[in-house]
């Protein structure tokens, strides 16, 4: 079995490597059906046409030349209205992609399906058969010494590191320059075309992945905790909810004209949901839109305190989140990387609830200039505002490091130290709720496991060792550390608000 394993690893990086050899390929050649395909503001191709006539009918061989050539004509463009302030005629439009898209001739143009199924499909599979190996290699289900802190790639080694990079970098071409992985973007088009009717866009293709990542990584997390049924559910539950509410429904509503919505996310998650053409759009798209703005103040108003009293923020950060989906998925080989000390816990209190007010007073200005169409609120410009917060924590924080520090800092550095919504939740979590981890200390064998798989960076076993229920804000509640105990010594609870801070006591105590 360890030979079929090593086929579906080989499988695996093949594929991958193919994958990245993409980015070099190709040649490029703007004509004017592209330039008018890819520019589709009439009054913008007009602007551009003048300066965009060298490149038209040139062949280039370099992508790089064929993106500089047109960032030097819309620099041009840009720079002869910046200097007679005509400022309305300013293009702030980013066209790189779609223009770099559309001009692709050659292999990767001619290639297209092969290349999807070799890049997503085989790959994917390669990847599910080195998992679904493990079940004959570990016939017998349960938490063992699996060798995580041996492994270079699970332990910070020099593997881990290189994969670290490769995933900043990625977030750093997807949010700032995606023009750069128009050939990835190309091979899901005809994806998108028959999900939203329309061309794929970089975040097309980054739903795509997420949603493919987590449903091969899904079935690692199948064959691990099989002997689990909390996990197995669990598990299925964030990648139906990746599946279905955070890729397909928000593309089909696409294809219908309607405004796409992710109906499980929300604010202060989801920032731009109070952002003025977020409003306009759903305003202006009658009573689905009205409902779609009600749906989405519900449920961080009344949605979180109610489910969270009954059963803590595990229902939304472990069962239904993206991020947690991913950080469950892809993430869980890194979980027992997260930091569990005392400073690191109080630089995540602090830090986390900074990006919740930051978050706050965001959405306070956007709104003031929504409702006023005033541009600055005492002296500050609300556009400036919220450029930091989309910058500073939607890509760096949330994206660059919260996935891309997966191998160095453990699966849940995004949800421990800067999610807003995780920290709403666990102020509701800490002070009322009915949810806590029971520990039975008369049991506890200080095998330190809970610990190590906490992604959380919580000392499990400090608890465990005195009887005190866990009742941490920061909890998600994944219940790996009552998986992989050998005694039974933890246990997820809705009870009664009382006795949530009492601690276990021997029968013969009592």
């Amino acid at each position: 079995m360890k030979i079929i394993q090593k086929i579906g690893l080989a499988i695996f990086l093949i594929c991958f490597a193919i994958f990245i050899s993409l980015l070099g390929l190709g040649k490029y050649q703007l004509t004017e059906v592209s330039f008018k395909a890819s520019v589709t503001d009439s009054t913008h191709q007009a602007l551009l046409a003048p300066n965009i006539q060298q490149m038209l009918g040139k062949t280039y061989d370099s992508k790089i030349d064929f993106i500089t050539d047109y960032n030097k004509s819309l620099d041009k463009t840009n720079q002869k209205f910046k200097d007679n302030q005509e400022w309305d005629k300013v293009i702030y439009t980013d066209y790189a992609l779609a223009i770099t898209k559309n001009s692709t001739i050659g292999f990767v143009k001619d290639n297209q399906m092969l290349l999807f199924y070799i890049c997503f499909v085989i790959s994917a599979l390669g990847g599910a058969i080195y998992m679904v190996a493990d079940l004959f290699i570990h016939p017998v289900a349960g938490i063992k010494n699996n060798d995580i802190f041996k492994r270079s790639i699970t332990s910070r080694g020099i593997i881990a590191i290189f994969f670290s990079v490769f995933l900043v970098v990625f977030y750093l071409f997807l949010y700032k320059a995606p023009a750069y992985i128009s050939n990835w973007v190309l091979l899901v088009d005809p994806l998108s075309f028959s999900l939203t009717g329309g061309e794929a866009s970089h975040w097309f293709l980054y739903g795509f992945l997420y949603s493919i990542i987590m449903l091969t990584m899904g079935i690692r997390m199948y064959v691990k905790y099989r002997h689990n049924t909390y996990q197995m559910v669990r598990t299925t539950s964030v990648i139906f909810f990746q599946l279905a509410f955070a890729f397909m429904i928000p593309n089909i509503l696409t294809k219908l004209q309607l405004p796409a919505m992710d109906f499980k996310n929300m604010w202060p998650l989801d920032y731009t949901f109070f952002f003025d053409y977020r409003l306009d759009s759903l305003l202006s798209a009658g009573m689905l839109g009205y409902w779609m703005l009600g749906w989405g103040i519900f449920l961080f108003v009344v949605g979180v305190p109610v489910m969270v009293y009954f059963f803590g923020k595990r229902w939304y950060c472990s069962w239904v989140c993206g991020c947690g989906g991913l950080a469950e998925t892809f993430g869980d080989p890194f979980r027992q990387l997260s930091d569990k000390s005392l400073k690191a816990w109080k630089y995540e209190r602090v830090i986390v609830h900074s990006v919740l007010v930051f978050a706050v007073i965001m959405t306070a200005a956007v709104l003031y200039t929504f409702f006023t169409g005033a541009s600055t609120i005492l002296g500050i410009n609300t556009y400036a505002i919220r450029e930091i917060y989309s910058f500073a924590i939607g890509f760096v924080f949330a994206g660059a490091i919260g996935t891309g520090f997966y191998p160095l800092m453990g699966n849940r550095v995004w949800c421990r130290f800067g999610c807003p919504l995780a920290a709403y939740l666990g102020l509701v979590q800490r002070f009322k709720s009915r949810f806590r981890i029971t520990t039975n200390g008369a049991q506890c064998i200080s095998c330190g496991n809970c610990s190590t798989y906490c992604e959380m960076g919580i000392d499990v076993r400090a608890y465990a060792q005195k009887g005190e229920n866990i009742i941490r804000a920061s909890c998600v509640g994944c219940g790996v550390c009552a998986a992989v105990c050998p005694r039974g010594v933890l246990k997820l609870e809705n009870l009664a608000e009382e006795g949530r801070f009492d601690i276990y006591t021997r029968p013969e105590e009592q």
